[in-house]
């Protein structure tokens, strides 16, 4: 039974590293940005119409505009507002920066080894909870996932490191692990 739940809690593991879907929630930069882009589309706008723009170049900016109000719902008014009352603010240096710290906050992921640790603690601590024989069996079995999943990030980034510093022998590594089977490749480049 304990095999079941391991193996349980590492599929759970694999699929939250790897389904892609798994994102922290927005921070205070990338509400930042979102408000300076509702700014930046609203002060387009305005120049559109004070330009004269062309009729559709104008209908554009203003769908832009009730998209971006959709966006800044959804992200949230950040705790500080930065500076954006006009074009000039709203193109300088440190909102640029803004956007290019909010840009690699959001391509970043969690790390799925960072995730499945803290899965298997919750899980250790409800199992803790629950008590008696199946509370301590469960208790043992996610503390062996738990160390299964630490030994398995340390071989991947060894391996990592391994390809990095040695180019010339990636073909060969490649070969010698293509004797893995199917589920081991697929869970360590998932794990990857």
């Amino acid at each position: 039974m304990t095999r079941n739940w391991l193996m349980a809690v590492l599929l759970l593991v694999c699929l939250m590293g790897g389904c892609g879907r798994l994102r922290f929630a927005p921070g205070e930069a990338q509400k930042q940005n979102a408000y300076l882009h509702h700014r930046t589309v609203v002060a387009a706008a305005e120049q559109t119409r004070q330009e004269d723009g062309s009729e559709v170049l104008q209908t554009l900016m203003e769908r832009a505009n009730r998209q971006s109000e959709a966006m800044l719902a959804y992200y949230g008014l950040p705790e500080e507002i930065p500076p954006a009352k006009g074009i000039e603010e709203i193109l300088s240096a440190p909102n640029e920066q803004l956007t290019q710290q909010a840009r690699a906050e959001a391509l970043s992921r969690p790390d799925p080894f960072d995730v499945a640790d803290h899965v298997l603690e919750l899980g250790i601590a409800l199992a803790g909870m629950l008590g008696g024989v199946c509370g301590t069996r469960v208790v043992g079995g996610l503390k062996t996932a738990r160390q299964k999943t630490r030994a398995l990030q340390e071989i991947v980034q060894g391996n990592e490191l391994f390809k990095q510093k040695n180019p010339l022998a990636v073909e060969d590594f490649k070969e010698a692990q293509s004797v893995q089977s199917e589920n081991t490749r697929r869970l360590v480049v998932e794990m990857k």
